[in-house]
Order: C-alpha cells, then structure tokens, then sequence
C-alpha cells in the first residue's frame, strides 16, 4: 500500500485532472490571485464602502472633483471610494451570466452538429456564419437602440453573440471524440443521445470548452464595461466601474481616481482570466510546469 502511495504521488502532471494539470503552472496561480482579489472586492465592496467610508455609493460627500474622502468626489460630488466599491457587483454578475448563457448554447448547439453530422451540422453551421458575420459590439448597439439599455438585454444580447464562437469549438472537439470506442459502446446499448452526449461526450471535451470558457468571460467583462462607458449599459446612478470612467474622464487631470480605480481593476481582472485561461490552454495541451519553466 505504502508503494502505491508513494507511485501516486509520483505520478506524471499529463495522468492529473485539467485543473489540477493547470494549477501546477505558476501562470496559474498568479491569475488565480489577481482574479481572486477583484472578485472579492466587487463581492465584498457593497457591504464594506459604506463602513469604510461613510457614505452609500448616491450620497453627496462633497464638492465635485475635490479632495473630499480618500479618493476623492465624482463629477456630481459622491465619495469615489464608496462609488468603486459597489461598482464591481453589476460588471461581474452581467458578465458570468452572458458567458454561462453563451456556453449553454454554444455547447448544446456544438455537441449536436459534431455528434449528428449530416444536415443538421450544416445547419447549425450555416446559423452560426450567419451570426458571426455581425461584429458583436455593432449587434449589441443596435439591440440596446431598439430596446433600450437593460440588464437582461445586455446579458441575452452578449451570449447569443458568444454561442457561435463556443459551439465551433465544441462541435470539433466533439467530432475527435465521436468515433471512440466507448461512444461505440454506449450506441451498441442503444443509449439515448440526451445521455450519451451528456454522460460520454461532454466530460470528454471538457479541456478545450473550459479554455473557451475562460475567453468568453474575458470579453464579457470587456464589452460589458464599453457599453457601459458608452452610456449603453447600466444606466445612472447605479456605480457601474465603467460608467465611472465616462462619468470623470472629463476631469482626468484635475481628479484622476475616478477613471483610475476602475480602470486598474477591469485591467487586473481582464490579465487574471486571461493568465488562467492560458494555464488551462496549457494543461490541456500538455504543456506543464517544467516546460513553462524552460
């Protein structure tokens, strides 16, 4: 027993679980932390803005772009501070829920046509052309202009945009997978394609959906924040950290922590995601700590 433990522990980074594979890269672990810290601020701001600064994120602290607070007042004079802390709950949650949308979609729609073959790959293909055409941010303008800046537009609009994308991937993953054997053998037992495809195929192309995954979140962010900016996404006087940056970028010189806070902290959560989703692009692919290294 105790030679089969030691033979365990010992055992090749490739024979790991992906995440774990992943986790081995140092890569990993800093984007895990810089992620990590922005989470925790944009969870943890609404409920510690107030009792660190006094003032709710719509209070008047002050005069406008003046030395008031910390950070300093916005340009109608509320607390910079207050206003960053409680501005990352909306930029995050419109994110995941758009990435989590698009990957249900792109998924399911990409695991049929790998699977199916035939017509209903080249429809589902031809579907997706026709998507991709559009440029995601010009779609979502010209969705927010006829319906008006909402939040479950923003997240509807950004995850259909997505599926595209992440059912390419997915429909090739699930073509390399579709003639091994135990997909042969769940046909043999005539299981049915709901369970086959949820129980055979998906845990098998886990490697390159999570590296999309972690893509699609990245762009989230980003175009939620630019719509935001552009006065298209969440809407005054909620704190929205890219509303912020339209709202002070009027007095950048004269009172720069309004644009500057939220502007690192889109910036150092963007370079977080993108370092794990390198790491699972990494352990996917095999490449593990010791080539990292060289």
């Amino acid at each position: 027993m105790l030679e089969h433990a030691e033979r365990e522990q010992t055992l090749p980074a490739r024979q790991l679980g992906l995440f774990a594979r992943a986790w081995r890269l140092r890569k990993a672990k800093i984007g895990a932390a810089l992620t990590a810290l922005i989470v925790a601020i944009a969870m943890l701001g609404p409920v510690l803005g107030p009792l660190l600064t006094g003032y709710e994120p719509t209070d008047f602290a002050g005069r406008p772009f003046t030395d008031a607070g910390v950070f300093g007042t916005d340009s109608i004079g509320r607390d910079v501070l207050a206003r960053f802390l409680d501005g990352g709950t909306s930029l995050l949650g419109y994110a995941l829920l758009a990435t989590a949308l698009g990957v249900v979609l792109g998924t399911t729609f990409g695991m049929l046509a790998g699977y199916s073959g035939g017509w209903l790959d080249s429809a589902i293909m031809r579907g997706s052309d026709v998507l991709l055409s559009f440029p995601q941010l010009v779609f979502a303008l010209l969705a927010i202009a006829m319906l008006g800046p909402q939040g479950w537009l923003l997240v509807l609009v950004i995850g259909i945009t997505h599926a595209p994308r992440i059912a390419r991937v997915t429909r090739q993953a699930t073509v390399a997978v579709t003639g091994s054997d135990y997909i042969r053998v769940a046909e043999m037992y005539a299981v049915p394609r709901r369970q086959l495809l949820l129980r055979e195929v998906l845990p098998n192309i886990t490697g390159p959906l999570m590296v999309e995954v972690g893509l699609r979140l990245t762009y989230s962010i980003g175009y939620i924040a630019s719509l935001s900016f552009l006065g298209l996404g969440i809407q005054p006087p909620s704190a929205d950290w890219g509303l912020m940056i339209n709202e002070n970028r009027i007095a950048l010189i004269v009172q720069p922590w309004g644009v500057v806070l939220p502007m690192l902290a889109i910036a150092v959560l963007a370079v977080g995601t993108n370092l794990l989703t390198d790491s699972l692009a990494s352990a996917a692919a095999g490449r593990g700590e010791t080539q990292e290294k060289a």
